[in-house]
């Protein structure tokens, strides 16, 4: 898998996932856009900006900064040719009948409304180049409902059902729209959170960037609308 020459746009690229997906990336020779909230947070994780490695910042709930932030990206690579939706969050939950309304927005707007507003400003780049990947980040989860996780299944599960909108939409245009359902990730927080389990059955970050990449490559040129479960052992 070659990415020379390619433009990779990462979401959520300070946190665990999107550091595996970046250096994955850069190892073969990808254009990186790194795209987070707060610019500290990326020279914190990857040091110096460089000539392959830009730092874009916008908060994805914001059209107008997510906008922004593409443009940077066309203004110094000239094109977009993968974008990675990396960005997202979990909670745990009470009861769907007892879950408020601020936790319902807060878990569509991470996991949803973030998606929605990148491929907003991505996809009319990627038809104007003739075609590209799109990958996003969905949830084992999504696949079924699950006590005192409602809403996050409910968001991850429309991840899923968006990218299956948006490859029937777009596969005529040369872009792969796809997903990975990922069960839990390796990550120090999830550590913190559940000490008794045996964080060697989950899903390593460098083995979902893995999953992720072959999506982003010319050798799933043809698979549209997937929805990939990357669950480890699990």
């Amino acid at each position: 898998m070659d990415f020379n020459n390619h433009t990779i746009i990462i979401t959520g690229a300070a946190g665990n996932l999107g550091q595996a997906v970046a250096k994955a990336f850069a190892e073969r020779g990808a254009n990186l856009v790194l795209l987070a909230r707060r610019r500290e947070q990326l020279e914190k994780v990857f040091g110096a900006e460089s000539p392959q490695r830009l730092f874009a910042t916008a908060d994805l709930l914001d059209q107008d900064q997510v906008n922004a932030a593409v443009q940077k990206a066309i203004d110094q690579f000239g094109r977009i040719d993968v974008l990675c939706n990396a960005a997202g969050g979990f909670r745990m939950g009470p009861s769907v009948h007892e879950t408020p309304d601020q936790d319902w927005d807060f878990l569509f707007d991470i996991n949803t409304r973030s998606m929605l507003h990148a491929v907003r400003a991505v996809v009319p780049r990627m038809i104007e180049g003739g075609g590209g990947k799109i990958i996003n980040v969905g949830a084992n989860a999504a696949q079924k409902g699950v006590a005192q996780m409602g809403t996050y299944c409910a968001a991850k599960a429309a991840v899923a059902r968006l990218t299956e909108a948006m490859a029937a939409e777009l596969r005529e245009h040369s872009i792969n729209v796809n997903c990975v359902l990922p069960s839990i990730i390796d990550t120090p927080e999830n550590r913190a959170a559940m000490p008794a389990a045996d964080p060697s059955r989950w899903v390593a970050p460098d083995a979902l960037a893995d999953a992720i990449l072959f999506l982003a490559s010319n050798g799933a040129r043809a698979i549209h609308g997937a929805s990939l479960p990357v669950i480890g052992l699990s």
